[in-house]
């Protein structure tokens, strides 16, 4: 999986739903109003103060390919 802080919000949302939900209950709330935030995943993080990104990544890399395997 190929997913980077680099990657726009809209287009991650789109490719992958449930990033979303897995995003909220890291403090990266990543829709708002319906509407997926206007940006990258790193700008969004580092607008949410997330101390480790790199890290969620990694977790959200993890999460999406267990729910591709099932």
């Amino acid at each position: 999986m190929d997913i980077t802080l680099d990657w726009h919000v809209d287009e991650l949302v789109e490719a992958y739903p449930q990033a979303a939900g897995f995003l909220a209950d890291h403090g990266v709330v990543c829709i708002v109003c319906g509407e997926p935030y206007w940006g990258t995943l790193g700008e969004l993080m580092a607008h949410k103060q997330i101390a480790d990104p790199e890290a969620v990544l990694a977790r959200l890399q993890a999460f999406l390919a267990r729910q591709e395997a099932t």
